[in-house]
């Protein structure tokens, strides 16, 4: 499990598991004991990794390499590399390398190349091309492209007269060499300097996010305000006066304060096994539904406070600390998510943005506030971005973030546009906990601290 937290490694593992396997059961060369052999891999066919999973993989990859600008080459070497000012820099190192074939960058490049996203398909099939060249003509029963498969799928006029010196007799090249260079073309910015990388309908501010992720958290430092503070800090709650919690307020606009060792080791694993079972894709609002988008990727599950001990003490604890009514329909329940390779959710609020939005189901107003629990930690990665604010938050495992979605006038404050940036080495999960508007006594005990107006 360890090994997976590196994406290089969860990508050729669910590419071997899907393709490799595939190509090596159903190959000329396992026509010996091929009944028993391909009998078992039916029995364990709905387990793998299925298609959907692999190309989730590749996107996965790619946005890594954009979010974190690391090179291909690296990537393929089982490096986290990017290069400043011309200057090659590791932005991680691990500690083994995991290196990625031919026909590993070449599945990456199709998954561009198909959705017509030249920008990422011409690199990592180039880069394909160059490890096909460097293993020679030598030819593996679990590949699924060659040489060839790479330079077909660039076809452009510098590597088109290598793939027909190939096969001369390539009709689909020769008739489709225009038309390719034709949308390679369409993919260019004015005056030429390469591919434009494409563009997101909605991602808006995509240049801050990913400087704040590059930072891999870069709070404000307390000597430059010296209204940011740490304590120990009991809410006036009896229940906490014998073991306060460490308080850390790391912005005050808008007001994110950061809870040390919020939880155990025992109730963190014991939240994640408790939804194990019902993690499913993660769902973002769209107008009156929910639905799947690519820029929220991760899989999530709720835990009511009935389903366990651990969560209703989660809810009693969260409830102490922030002084606000957390038990349903006042408090959402639990949800748990679990961020793969490259899991992201790109800039967002949290409180409802539309009043036809899901989050008024409950007829208990908006989302007041975000009660956020780490129940792991990262190696690189996952910082949550506040993009307005101009600074992020790193995963500190067993901590708790909280902070304000609304002012206290009712109106969303924008300034808690924030993002879950990707996860570049580890398995990310965390516990939200939206609370709502109706049903609280807004007084002193508001987190120790009020909210800006």
């Amino acid at each position: 499990a360890a090994a997976m937290a590196n994406p290089l490694a969860a990508f050729t593992l669910i590419k071997r598991l899907h393709s490799e396997w595939l190509n090596v059961v159903f190959s000329n060369e396992a026509l010996e004991n091929a009944q028993a052999l391909r009998s078992s891999y039916e029995e364990e066919r709905a387990e793998l990794p299925r298609l959907a999973d692999l190309q989730g993989a590749a996107r996965g990859l790619m946005r890594l390499q954009d979010v974190y600008a690391l090179q291909v080459s690296g990537l393929a070497s089982g490096r986290f590399r990017r290069v400043t000012d011309g200057v090659p820099t590791d932005v991680y190192l691990p500690s083994k390398a995991v290196l990625l074939s031919g026909d590993d960058c070449f599945l990456v490049g199709k998954v561009a190349y198909e959705q017509q996203d030249y920008y990422h398909s011409v690199q990592w099939l180039e880069e394909s091309v160059r490890l096909f060249r460097g293993a020679g003509r030598r030819w593996s029963p679990e590949n699924e492209g060659t040489l060839e498969d790479a330079l077909d799928h660039l076809t452009r006029r510098s590597v088109s007269q290598e793939l027909l010196h190939h096969d001369p007799t390539n009709g689909r090249v020769l008739k489709n060499v225009e038309e390719y260079e034709n949308l390679l073309a369409s993919a260019a910015p004015p005056g030429g300097g390469g591919l434009r990388r494409p563009g997101s309908t909605h991602l808006r501010t995509r240049g801050t996010y990913e400087r704040l992720c590059r930072t891999q958290g870069s709070q404000p430092m307390h000597f430059r305000n010296p209204r940011l503070y740490c304590d120990f800090f009991t809410n006036g709650r009896p229940a906490l006066l014998l073991r306060p919690v460490r308080r850390e307020v790391l912005s005050l606009r808008p007001l994110v304060v950061l809870f040390h060792d919020f939880v155990t080791d025992a109730e963190a694993e014991g939240v994640k096994g408790l939804a194990q079972s019902g993690l499913r894709r993660s769902v973002v609002a769209a107008g009156e539904k929910q639905a799947a988008a690519d820029y929220r990727i991760s899989k999530s599950a709720w835990l009511k406070d009935s389903a366990h001990s651990v969560v209703e003490k989660l809810d009693q604890r969260i409830s102490l600390v922030t002084g606000l009514n957390v038990k349903h329909p006042y408090g959402e329940y639990l949800q748990v998510v679990n961020y793969g390779i490259g899991g992201h959710y790109e800039p967002h609020f949290d409180h409802a943005t539309s009043p036809s939005s899901p989050v008024f189901r409950l007829k208990t107003g908006n989302r007041v506030a975000t009660f956020m629990i780490y129940l792991s930690s990262v190696e690189a990665g996952g910082s949550t971005a506040f993009i307005y604010a101009n600074f992020s938050v790193p995963v500190v495992e067993r901590a708790a973030i909280f902070w304000w979605n609304l002012h206290r006038n009712g109106e969303g404050d924008e300034d808690t546009l924030h993002a879950g940036c990707p996860v570049l080495i580890g398995d990310k999960w965390v516990a939200n906990k939206w609370i709502h508007e109706f049903g609280q006594e807004f007084g002193e005990r508001r987190c120790g601290l009020s909210p800006v107006e």
